[in-house]
């Protein structure tokens, strides 16, 4: 999913690269051909998709300024930001390959309404020409074996899943569908964004040379009206702008608008952090900064990964589950002693499993 248009996308394509390489591997991205969706989508596909997100940006109270801003962070990003994948507009369908990897993201999340993805078999593997097919992370998302049921393609799935020659997942809820569907417990491991290094990579900026702000960070009007005017007085009673990452929301102040290394630096340097994303939650913990994850279970929903990402770190603590608790949760400091354990054991468990089959 490197051609998904997000800062979470690129920064798991280019981790996992980078730690291919280390291992002693020559990397290429492969695509696919999104298939139809399972679930009805109003969105549609092509222009008519891009223009109702550009319309959808457009709405809130969020200056106008920052909404074009936006925009253009949208409009440009693939020429901006595919060059450091290695990546061009040429697309590179099903070549030949020693090892397919796929994954890591919702690689799996085949019960959805994103026309981007749909229900795709080259996702789960298929028409691939490489000798050996593994996955690394994968995430069947909101997906369970009980909607792929409901849906009539739980068998097909299964077989799918069956010609894998390892099966790694990144969730409790993945885990538990491929072992209902076939039988097999997959090797859980972290999303690359953990695994691979970038605080010591040195392509993080030292610094952002802006005056103290928060972070809110999320796709773009899902911080709801009431939701933003909680984090507005809390910035307000502590003198901080409100930066927006990601998308633009009504209480910014100002949408950043830069490359994904220094998006990392931007977390890095902030005083707080409001997220409700999965790659935003990591990188709050990457930089080890003070944050609150809010996980919602209605929509498109993020709690089955979201709570066993921050169950897995140890750090269910810093889960937002009711917006008056925000300035409570965020003054709280957290000890990043047992999180930074976890992360250093499945560093060598990740390069133990890819090991394997690269290099």
């Amino acid at each position: 999913m490197q051609r998904i248009k997000n800062y979470g996308s690129f920064l798991q394509a280019f981790a996992l690269k980078s730690i291919v390489e280390e291992l002693g591997g020559e990397v290429q991205f492969v695509d696919y051909h999104p298939g139809n969706t399972l679930l009805p989508s109003d969105e549609g596909t092509g222009i008519k998709r891009k223009f109702s997100k550009g319309m959808e940006a457009l709405k809130g109270g969020a200056p106008l300024s920052e909404k074009i801003r936006f925009i253009s962070y949208k409009k440009n990003y693939a020429k901006n930001y595919y060059p450091y994948l290695g990546i061009t507009d040429q697309m590179n369908y099903s070549p030949e390959l020693d090892v397919l990897i796929v994954g890591s993201d919702e690689v799996f999340n085949c019960v959805q309404n994103n026309t981007n993805v749909g229900f795709t078999p080259e996702l789960f593997g298929q028409q691939n020409h490489a000798k050996k097919l593994i996955s690394y992370a994968a995430s069947f998302g909101n997906t369970t074996t009980e909607k792929l049921k409901k849906y009539g393609v739980d068998r097909k799935v299964a077989g799918w899943l069956e010609s894998f020659d390892a099966l790694s997942v990144r969730d409790e809820n993945s885990c538990k569908t491929v072992k209902e569907l076939i039988g097999i417990e997959p090797v859980i491991s972290l999303d690359p964004v953990l695994m691979y290094d970038y605080m010591s990579c040195g392509k993080i900026p030292e610094n952002v040379n802006e005056d103290k702000y928060m972070l809110l960070y999320g796709y773009s009007g899902r911080f709801k009206a009431d939701e933003c005017r909680m984090i507005r007085s809390f910035a307000k009673t502590r003198g901080l702008k409100i930066f927006c990452i990601g998308g633009v929301q009504d209480c910014c102040d100002r949408f950043i608008n830069c490359d994904p290394f220094k998006v990392i630096a931007y977390f890095e340097h902030a005083e707080y952090i409001v997220t409700d994303t999965f790659h935003g939650t990591i990188m709050s913990i990457i930089t080890r900064r003070s944050f609150a994850s809010i996980v919602r279970e209605t929509g498109y929903g993020n709690s089955e990964k979201l709570v066993d990402l921050m169950t897995r770190l140890k750090l269910e603590n810093r889960i937002l589950d009711n917006m008056k608790k925000l300035p409570e949760l965020l003054c709280k400091e957290i000890d990043y002693t047992k999180t930074d354990e976890v992360i250093r054991a499945e560093r060598q468990k990740t390069r133990d499993y890819l090991s394997q089959w690269v290099g």
